[in-house]
């Protein structure tokens, strides 16, 4: 199944939200199974990144000019050559939902608990919000 989920294209210049495809194995039918779906994909995706061995290739001025809006500028190389742990990355986005890190929202509606249902069709857009806490003291 593929939705369409928005990303957030970083920069000062161009801070836009775009939707992207991304591919689900398993039509979800809870929170519980989209955040399941949603970290399966992206490990996967970057195992197998880790695996090829992908070389480095020259960024474009555009690409610099954007990176450095950001702060960073870096080829997305990892270093570490490990491959990332299916089973740890689910239990840490369950934990970080729980814990009110991020929402999810399916169209304009945020979606519930983990055990809520869900029906999601190729037309929906799913947001992944991730919140920032801030501190300082209270005047």
């Amino acid at each position: 199944m593929t939705i369409k989920v928005n990303i957030k294209q970083l920069g000062k210049k161009r801070s836009k939200v775009a939707e992207v495809p991304f591919m689900l194995e398993n039509a979800p039918t809870t929170v519980r199974e989209l955040i399941k779906e949603s970290v399966h994909t992206c490990v996967s995706e970057y195992n197998e990144r880790v695996k090829k061995g992908e070389g480095v290739t020259p960024l474009s001025d555009d690409e610099i000019s954007e990176m450095s809006e950001i702060g960073k500028i870096a080829f997305g190389i990892n270093y570490g050559g490990k491959a990332a742990n299916e089973a740890a990355a689910f239990e840490n986005a369950l934990q970080s939902y729980e814990d009110g890190l991020y929402r999810i929202f399916i169209g304009e509606n945020e979606v519930g608990s983990l055990s809520d249902s869900i029906s999601l069709s190729e037309n929906d857009s799913v947001t992944f919000i991730r919140l920032t806490m801030l501190t300082g003291r209270l005047w």
